[in-house]
């Protein structure tokens, strides 16, 4: 790791005890980059990642060689600068909702970060000019000849970074930057220049990016966030209250789920309410068939939540080739099991770990269904341990006890797995397991568990798209792909029975694309059709939603906010509690109640917290309700 005065691209190779001593050096001097002492540094073979305040470097082999100790340092760099010099609260507020947008946003916030640091850190510079040359020469970027093939948003952050350090971009970068630097200067170079004066004060850096986005032509993919900005900015407000607003807006910092709340309420009290019926309407049609399929069962009343009005501008090319299927209708038998042999196999160890989390939720669990008395009622069980005071005094009424009621085993837990393509490997192979002991912890403690995935039959839109191109391209066409929906375990099924199902995640091939909005919803209906009383979903992904063949043709943002509205409402109008924990990705800024961890083995730990906590949650209501009858009483 660089520091003030280092002015050195790398360093000797590390060997044996060097390493452990590089490793040390990096921990402690990211942390004073980024001014946090409890900043949480490990090493490890998965990619980089920055999650809160932990954070992910790639792990060096025996013996380094200088540029891949540059890399690690420069990485190392980055990430500190970004804990030092970054707001995600205010990141959050005035990202754009396009996805184009978004990208050069993110890129071009994460340039103005380094930019802080190789300006005043000579060795910090070094360090990252190595880590964007690897990153460049890894993504082939050196060779490309088109614009289509060089990503607008990594030109954009190098014209910035170039405009705010005066460095170059790296060798390997340098042809994808002159295929759009005129471009970029043509439209957008005047914004461009404005940013040098803005680079320590993030909220008006921002403010001149999304000026720069509209200078690009991207107006429609900013959203409405900067409008409502201006609005409260123009009023003449008094200083206090403008103080007040920004430490609400830091103390929000800490607390994701929150600030999308707040900060997207007039865009999802717009989007979220006109973009709700035609989903729900699929949602009334699928839970009718649900109703009529059990005979003797009441009809279900209608909640708040499917009282919706009809202008949900979500839509559906076709929903002729999508499909929800069972697991063991996608392969055989005997590939089941031996994709069941070979997740047992990859995760053995983990196995183990997860093993004892789910013992330890199991401990506490069964804890709170132990049998509990409100005593002193004037009806119910004769109490004989208080008939001594009938004894010693007759005129004392006769004392009676009824046991407390419970719901606990009244619970329907649904855990929603994300399976598309970049889910492949490690962090499908840890969900799935994590998935099949908890469904069999939870069993035991009298829970129904029911465990689906989501991903699409085909990649770039399979036969719905084809369908689209025969009939001569319609204008907005919707989601443009057909959906596959598996379930792995119902609710009714026992563990024992569909324990092998989850060895499909193992099928090469079956992770491809995620949609994620509709996926919520048709686990939520499954939910909602349930006959207990309480229902829990947890969704577990690592990303926003994508499909290309849906946003090639329709707005940037269409998928992101068609699951921002189905969220909101689960989250508002439905019975449902909804959860999520992403891998590797910031779904706070989605879900009011969720978490986000770096090492999709920290998935067990998460899932379980969740879920005790929900349930812990659950037990401290029932207590005290039980207090305020024996008040009553």
């Amino acid at each position: 790791m660089a520091g003030p005065g280092d002015n050195q691209r790398g360093g000797k190779p590390k060997t044996g005890g060097e390493g452990e001593a590089f490793k040390r050096a990096m921990t402690v001097t990211m942390r004073a980059i980024a001014g946090e002492n409890d900043l949480e540094v490990s090493f490890a073979k998965d990619k980089p990642a920055l999650a809160g305040s932990r954070a992910r470097l790639p792990e060096l082999g025996k013996r380094p060689t200088r540029a891949e100790v540059a890399v690690t340092r420069g990485l190392g760099d980055s990430m500190a600068l970004r804990r030092a010099c970054h707001d995600n609260a205010i990141h959050t507020r005035l990202a754009p909702d396009g996805k184009q947008a978004r990208a050069i946003f993110d890129a071009v916030e994460q340039a103005r970060v380094e930019a802080i640091g190789a300006n005043r850190m000579a060795g910090v510079a070094a360090n990252l000019d190595s880590m964007l040359e690897d990153k460049y020469q890894k993504a082939n970027l050196a060779g490309v000849t088109e614009q289509a093939d060089a990503p607008l948003e990594e030109a954009v952050a190098m014209v910035v970074r170039e405009r705010l350090t005066g460095q170059k971009a790296p060798k390997s970068g340098e042809r994808m930057v002159e295929l759009w630097r005129d471009w970029i200067e043509d439209k957008a170079g005047a914004d461009i220049e404005g940013l040098t004066g803005k680079l320590d004060d993030q909220n008006a850096f921002a403010r001149v990016v999304r000026n720069m986005l509209a200078s690009m032509d991207m107006a429609e993919e900013l959203g409405e966030d900067e409008q409502s900005e201006d609005a409260e900015d123009s009023d003449d407000q008094p200083e206090g209250e403008e103080e007040s607003d920004d430490g609400s807006e830091q103390d929000q910092g800490a607390d994701q789920s929150e600030s999308d709340d707040s900060d997207d309420s007039t865009e999802d009290q717009e989007a979220g309410e006109s973009e709700s019926s035609d989903a729900n309407a699929d949602e009334v049609s699928e839970d009718e068939d649900v109703d009529a399929e059990t005979p003797g069962e009441a009809k279900r009343p209608d909640f708040p939540y499917t009282n919706l009005p009809t202008d949900f501008d979500y839509k559906v090319f076709t929903t002729g080739f999508d499909e929800t299927v069972g697991a063991e209708e996608l392969c055989d038998e005997e590939e089941l099991d031996r994709l069941r042999a070979f997740l047992d196999k990859q995760l053995a160890n983990l196995q183990g770990v997860v093993g004892r989390l789910a013992n330890r939720l199991q401990r506490r669990l069964m804890a709170q269904q132990n049998r509990s008395w409100d005593f002193d009622l004037e009806e119910g069980y004769l109490d004989p341990a208080r008939l001594v005071r009938v004894v010693i005094d007759p005129m004392q009424p006769l004392s009676f006890k009824q046991e407390r009621d419970t719901n606990f085993r009244d619970t329907v837990v649904t855990l929603l797995l994300d399976n598309s393509g970049s889910m492949r490997g490690r962090p499908i192979t840890v969900a799935a397991t994590c998935a099949d002991i908890l469904a069999r912890t939870l069993e035991r403690c009298g829970v129904s568990v029911e465990i689906l995935g989501f991903t699409t039959r085909a990649w770039k839109g399979g036969q719905s798209r084809e369908k689209w191109l025969k009939e001569g391209k319609p204008a907005s066409p919707g989601r443009l792909n057909d959906l596959r929906h598996i379930i792995y375990k119902s609710a009714d099924a026992p563990w024992r029975r569909s324990r092998r199902n989850l060895g499909l995640m193992m099928r090469e091939g079956l992770l491809k694309e995620n949609i994620d909005g509709e996926a919520l919803l048709w686990a939520h209906n499954r939910l909602v059709a349930r006959r207990e009383q309480r229902k829990i979903l947890m969704m577990i992904s690592d990303g926003a939603p994508v499909d290309d063949s849906t946003l090639s043709v329709n707005p940037g943002n269409y998928l992101e906010r068609h699951l921002r509205a189905v969220i909101d409402l689960i989250e508002t109008r439905s019975p449902v509690e909804l959860i999520a924990i992403g891998i590797g990705h910031d779904v706070t800024r989605y879900y009011r109640r969720a978490v986000t961890i770096v090492d999709a083995e920290e998935l067990a730990g998460a899932m379980t917290e969740q879920l005790a906590s929900l349930f812990a949650d659950q037990a401290s209501s029932d207590s005290r309700r039980g207090s305020a009858r024996r008040r009553a009483g």
